[in-house]
């Protein structure tokens, strides 16, 4: 029976940091990028040995800049990785070398431990075992263990044995599963707060299984265990079920086929990003994944700025930028498909308002549909002010080659910074825009160009001609258009906004 543990799939909120620690640290291989399976705007991120195989891989689902989870019962709480006994000296070097903390070692059922975390806060324990000596430097080389916090531990482990573990040693409060290759350790955790989703925190762990056959049976015999959800899908490089053990955590069996080589060469795992079948524009889902360097490689230093941003590069920059603002419940990458066909070699620079309102994000308070929190307004505008002039000094941008492109609530902020922050933005393109300050400011605003297009069928375009006037009145240079559109946008806000920016 193929038994051990398959792979751990854990969140991360920032994916260059990521790479650096489980490449450029643990030297663990990059096997398979990917868009998400079950959200394609995930990138999914594989690493284990030159193989990837079953048994070696540790999978990140990228969340970028998202909100924090919480260790708790329920979830998978540490990953152990294995190296030789021999090494544990090295790795406590190389970690100091590195400026990283780490504690030990110590002895967990009876084997040399090293425990740090990972740049999200994960627990990664560096595990002495019998792995074969392979020179230094040398990755770990497959997993060791993962440790379970359940607060119904016997259940949890009876749940469990039934995918090739048995019970081991006991330790305090933890109790050791063994399989042939690997251990599942769980820890009472009665009385803890569970676990929350989000970064830092691991999703799933998933148990090896050695075909579809048998994950057949296992689905099989869970439905007859009333084991709760069960769910099947087709992963491309591995067939999966989900299902959630009596103290709620995750549990994944994957079969060990067809495998990470079954669209890419074994020679150039992970060199390529993948896309689920389902994908139906790969080219504008590309532009909404962040983007990372490998070790060695140039990156770019993102910056801590006042507010959430995502900056992408084409292959060939020619130094112009559009900074892109989101509409009403978007995102900082929303809107770069888009710009990525209005200007192909512009470099983008998706920002996220910090309005949370409804839980969707803005960039100002809204409090009904046409009236706006004012001091809010001017609050953000003096915040993005900032923000400009940190992204300026921080990515050596040329204020003179920048155009911001705004929609909806994101064009109606761009416009309230231009009145209450004069000379800051010198191009824009606003779509389906409207004043939103009720007091329109007297600002010199000589020397910006302006394209506005609201939508002849839109119900807010009523608005937009008081936003025009005020822009012309001001000594903005207004381009104003109307498209024969509502407020979704469309071809045409493309094709006229192409056609100003090569105008311009």
């Amino acid at each position: 029976m193929t038994s051990g543990i398959h792979h751990v799939t854990a969140i991360t909120r920032d994916v260059q940091a990521n790479v650096d620690f489980w490449m450029g640290f643990l030297g663990l291989s990059l096997v398979k990028q990917t868009a998400g399976f079950e959200d394609a705007e995930q990138l999914h991120l594989f690493y284990g040995d030159p193989a990837g195989s079953p048994g070696s891989l540790v999978s990140f689902l990228v969340w970028q800049d998202g909100a924090p989870g919480r260790v708790g019962h329920g979830r998978v709480a540490e990953i152990a990785l294995a190296i030789p006994a021999a090494r544990i000296g090295d790795w406590l070097t190389r970690a100091m070398q590195r400026g990283l903390r780490i504690e030990g070692p110590t002895r967990e059922f009876g084997e040399p431990v090293l425990r740090l975390r990972d740049p999200d806060g994960i627990i990664v324990k560096l595990v002495g075992t019998d792995a074969p000596e392979t020179g230094w430097p040398a990755a770990p080389s497959r997993i060791r263990a993962v440790t379970i916090w359940s607060d119904v531990p016997e259940q949890t482990a009876a749940f469990l044995r039934p995918f090739g573990y048995r019970i081991g040693p006991q330790d305090a409060a933890v109790t050791r599963l063994l399989s042939d290759a690997d251990a599942i350790d769980i820890r009472d955790a009665s009385g803890f707060v569970p676990g929350i989703p989000g970064t830092g925190v691991i999703d799933h762990v998933a148990l090896r299984v050695s075909d579809s056959a048998a994950l057949q049976g296992h689905h099989a015999a869970l439905n007859k265990r009333n084991a709760g959800d069960v769910t099947v899908h087709d992963r491309r490089y591995f067939t999966s079920l989900y299902v959630r053990e009596p103290g709620e955590t995750l549990i994944e069996l994957a079969t060990d086929g067809p495998g990470m080589a079954v669209d890419e060469a074994p020679d150039s795992l992970g060199r390529t990003l993948m896309f689920p079948p389902q994908v139906a524009d790969p080219d504008d889902l590309r532009l909404r994944l962040p983007q990372f360097a490998r070790p060695g490689e140039e990156r770019i230093r993102m910056r801590e700025l006042p507010f959430v941003h995502r900056l992408r590069q084409p292959n060939q920059p020619d130094g112009s930028v559009l900074v892109l603002l989101h509409g009403t419940g978007g995102t900082e990458t929303d809107l770069m498909p888009l710009a990525h066909r209005i200007a192909p070699h512009a470099t983008l620079l998706g920002v996220r308002g910090r309005s949370a309102e409804e839980g969707v994000a803005r960039f100002f308070r809204r409090l009904t549909m046409t009236t706006f929190d004012q001091d809010d307004i001017r609050a953000e505008a003096e915040a993005f002010a900032a923000f400009w002039q940190g992204a300026l000094a921080g990515y050596d941008l040329d204020p003179a080659r920048i155009t911001v492109m705004g929609y909806s609530n994101g064009a109606n902020f761009a416009a309230a910074v231009m009145g209450l922050q004069p000379g800051l933005i010198r191009r824009a393109i606003l779509m389906r825009p409207m004043a939103v300050l009720e007091d329109l400011p007297r600002a010199d605003l000589a020397g910006l160009a302006v394209l506005t297009l609201a939508g002849a069928r839109d119900p807010y375009g009523p608005h937009a001609p008081r936003l025009n006037d005020w822009l012309a009145a001001q000594g903005a240079d207004l381009d104003a258009r109307v498209v024969q559109a509502g407020h979704d946008l469309t071809a045409d806000d493309l094709t006229a906004a192409a056609g100003w920016m090569a105008g311009a």
